[in-house]
């Protein structure tokens, strides 16, 4: 059976948009690697393909150069092969050479992914790409497409290039990891039926990136598949993370730093305390590697609530590398049944509790759905304050501050079955109100919203107190 393009239908928009133009169009795609950018493309653009290749990673120019004259060959559909260009610019021309025949009648596409690595140093590349455009694609019948994982690259060199590519890119794709309802309906098409529960415990492991969850076989429970996919000595996952940063970025020795002391901070950490814990100089050099971890997927930025020193937060929510940090690094047993045993651990409970939040987190729209607030404009933020001899200390999971003069605040809980609580409980989650309303002398109405995998159970405790609950299947949503 066909697989089919799930979701993406603002995206596929997008590319359709840029074929039905008038104009030529050249259009940018970015997103972490294996979220399904290639397939994007080929999908929506499989009929109007006129040339595609693919950069090669950690290739000379030589090697680049040779590639291009392999591809160009065969979509040519050359009896003999053409000439290895001496340089990109003799590349382009031998592209214009071919596009022009193909131009006369019909809009055609063009497709350059991993720009990234086709830009090798010193390869004069983006000077020819600029110049190819400039002078002729600009003004012909076409789509040009340029594409790359490492999203920083593109943005720096492309989008905000000052040269012969400045304010070129006439529509942006940023292309995101799948929601949980995208991931539901991309493993219901793959014939792959899980309840909820399995779902969000796959998602906590691997994210919604399509390259992963491709690895899930039907049949297996959710503790099965990542015992196949992250513990076995052939599983996809197993070493992954090697490869994963240093395919994105050029000396990602320091981004593999703030990544793993992310890790052991779940709730983030300001630029000052991340300077102190890796002992990174607080320069350029980290600002760039904080900015390529953020426009790749791999970091969120936020400020606290109330924050008035605008002390960004950083914190790593990439469900993939949290996942190898905890549990699949510097595991060198490979008994079976791994994941079986590591999930009856308190180190298991500490972390789906906070990778629980995190999917939360990203699903904001789904909650404001399920609140109907949607159209009303709302501020998410962390809350933390430390305890000092004078003050108690508390943390909120998420706090919603809307227009409508009224803050939610959340308390997201991972449990294998409904949550009651306890007086307690109860007693813990007035104190933080209160020390809540205290810290940021708040005048809004403040409502406890809570959010459980299977729904809150109700009694004298939660009376009175949780103002709206919710389980997890308004992130399906």
């Amino acid at each position: 059976m066909p697989v089919t393009l799930v979701g993406r239908k603002k995206e596929q928009a997008i590319l359709r948009e840029a074929f039905q133009s008038k104009e030529a169009e050249m259009v940018s795609i970015i997103g972490r690697r294996r979220v399904g950018k290639t397939f994007l493309v080929n999908h929506t653009y499989k009929k109007e393909m006129a040339f595609e290749i693919t950069g090669i990673q950690n290739a000379s120019r030589t090697l680049q150069l040779r590639n291009f004259r392999d591809v160009l060959t065969e979509y040519a559909q050359a009896s003999l092969p053409i000439e290895i260009p001496k340089d990109w610019l003799a590349a382009f021309q031998l592209l214009k050479t071919y596009l022009k025949p193909l131009l006369a009648n019909k809009r055609k596409v063009i497709f350059f992914d991993e720009l990234p690595w086709l830009d090798t140093h010193k390869s004069g590349f983006l000077q020819a790409f600029g110049y190819f455009w400039n002078s002729w694609a600009s003004k012909q019948n076409l789509v040009v497409v340029i594409c790359g994982s490492a999203a920083s690259w593109i943005i720096q060199k492309v989008v905000k290039d000052t040269g012969g590519l400045h304010n070129r890119i006439t529509k942006r794709i940023h292309l995101y990891p799948f929601t949980l309802a995208e991931t539901e309906a991309y493993l219901q098409q793959r014939n792959i039926h899980f309840d909820r529960y399995q779902l969000v415990q796959l998602y906590m492991a691997m994210g919604g990136i399509p390259h992963y969850l491709k690895e899930i076989k039907k049949g297996k429970s959710a503790a099965q598949n990542i015992d196949d996919i992250c513990f076995s000595e052939t599983g996809l996952l197993r070493d992954e993370f090697s490869n994963l940063y240093a395919a994105l970025f050029k000396n990602s020795e320091k981004h593999l730093q703030i990544v793993h002391t992310l890790a052991a901070k779940p709730y983030g950490m300001t630029r000052q305390t991340l300077v102190r814990h890796t002992k990174l100089k607080s320069g350029a050099g980290l600002s760039k590697a904080l900015e390529e971890l953020d426009q790749s997927g791999f970091i969120q930025t936020s400020y606290p609530f109330g924050d008035k020193k605008n002390e960004i937060v950083y914190r790593l929510t990439d469900e993939y590398s949290l996942f190898y940090i905890k549990f699949i690094k510097n595991k060198s047993k490979k008994s079976p049944n791994l994941w079986k045993h590591l999930s009856q651990t308190q180190a298991y409970k500490t972390w789906s509790g906070y990778a629980f939040e995190n999917i939360c987190l990203k699903h904001l729209p789904q909650i404001k759905e399920a609140l109907r607030i949607s159209g009303i404009y709302a501020e998410a933020s962390a809350f933390y304050q430390k305890g000092t001899t004078k003050n108690q200390g508390t943390q909120i999971d998420l706090v919603l501050d809307r227009n409508d003069h009224v803050v939610n605040l959340f308390e997201f809980k991972f449990y294998n079955e409904s949550v009651s609580i306890t007086k307690a409980y109860a007693a813990t989650m007035r104190t933080k109100m209160e020390v809540f309303r205290k810290a940021t002398n708040t005048k809004k109405q403040l409502f406890w919203t809570f959010l459980t995998t299977f729904g809150l159970t109700h009694n004298e405790h939660s009376l009175g107190l949780i103002d709206t609950d919710f389980d997890m299947n308004i992130l399906f949503r």
